[in-house]
């Protein structure tokens, strides 16, 4: 079944310690969308400037994501400069342009009105609320945050979360939002709130899943280096929601395996600047990673007890 993705669309600057990248194509929707279709059809809400590039938009309708929902006004495209420390998991955001995306205001095609499984993208919670109650009758609903939207937008925030069936925010987010220090509080926390599932992003350390039935924690594919992190967040979200699109059931174990197919995936765009991995990855890649991911978490893995 296909994704509704609504979220930004950006081009990004990036500097860390392997170099850079310059007007990138990224935002959330981007890496969203392009993470997804490999699992099932996705179509993007968007808006986009009359600086948006025909290249940028080939890379997205060569891989079968649907763009008929990605508005142009004239203007600029939404810009986003950040630098990461040395330590990935820290980064400066140097400059940020809203230009056009300032006043996004989405609105869902009447078939986009009924898709079965909607991701809302990290835009203020008032947009989020639009879009959701444009969906006729979505199997699954799932949203993003930030710490300024939690700051900022603290009370509509948790008014949505009530509508929200899987919330995916980082640790400092969870952490803020809840009040709580401790991430297992903090998830179980946001829980009550009203998502049934919660996933903490935990960069270079991996993704805890909370849900009625427990938690669960899958940690980061190991690798050597890590190039430039950008969108690995939603990067995972695109290839969790992806997976339960695909699979077409909604439970414990279907959330879980989702989880480990977001963690694979996103271990790939770390590999190389903006999308460029991601780009030329192929489903065979996919599944030999995931394949060794789980032989790597698995004590009990066929490969070691029939010795």
């Amino acid at each position: 079944m296909s994704i509704v993705v609504v979220g930004s669309v950006a081009y990004d600057t990036v500097e860390t310690a392997n170099g850079g990248a310059d007007e990138a194509l990224g935002g959330s929707a981007i890496y969203f969308s392009v993470a997804a279709r490999f699992f099932t059809p996705v179509s993007v809400v968007g808006i986009v400037g009359s600086d948006f590039k025909p290249d940028s938009r080939q890379i997205l309708a060569d891989r079968g994501i649907d763009i008929r929902g990605l508005e142009q006004r004239p203007g600029k495209t939404f810009r986003w400069h950040g630098r990461y420390h040395e330590d990935m998991n820290k980064r400066d955001t140097l400059s940020v342009a809203l230009n056009v995306f300032e006043n996004f205001s989405p609105d869902l095609l009447p078939d986009q009105r009924r898709c079965d499984y909607l991701f809302l993208g990290n835009i203020a919670p008032e947009l989020q609320e639009r879009v959701l109650s444009q969906v006729m009758s979505p199997k699954l609903v799932a949203g993003d945050t930030m710490n300024h939207w939690i700051q900022e937008r603290g009370p509509e925030l948790r008014k949505l979360l009530s509508r929200i069936d899987i919330l995916t925010l980082n640790d400092e987010e969870a952490r803020m939002l809840s009040g709580e220090h401790n991430l297992v509080k903090a998830g179980k926390a946001i829980l009550r709130m009203g998502p049934k599932t919660a996933l903490v992003k935990r960069g270079e350390y991996g993704v805890i899943q909370f849900s009625s039935e427990g938690m669960f924690a899958v940690p980061a594919y190991p690798l050597e280096e890590v190039v430039d992190p950008t969108g690995a967040g939603d990067t995972f979200a695109g290839a969790f929601m992806g997976y339960l699109a695909r699979n077409g059931r909604i439970n414990e174990s279907s959330l879980r395996t989702a989880a480990v197919y977001g963690t694979v995936v996103a271990s790939f765009v770390v590999e190389r600047f903006s999308l460029d991995r991601l780009l030329e990855l192929t489903w065979e890649e996919i599944e030999q990673r995931y394949r060794a991911f789980i032989e790597l978490t698995d004590s009990h893995h066929s490969r070691w007890t029939s010795q």
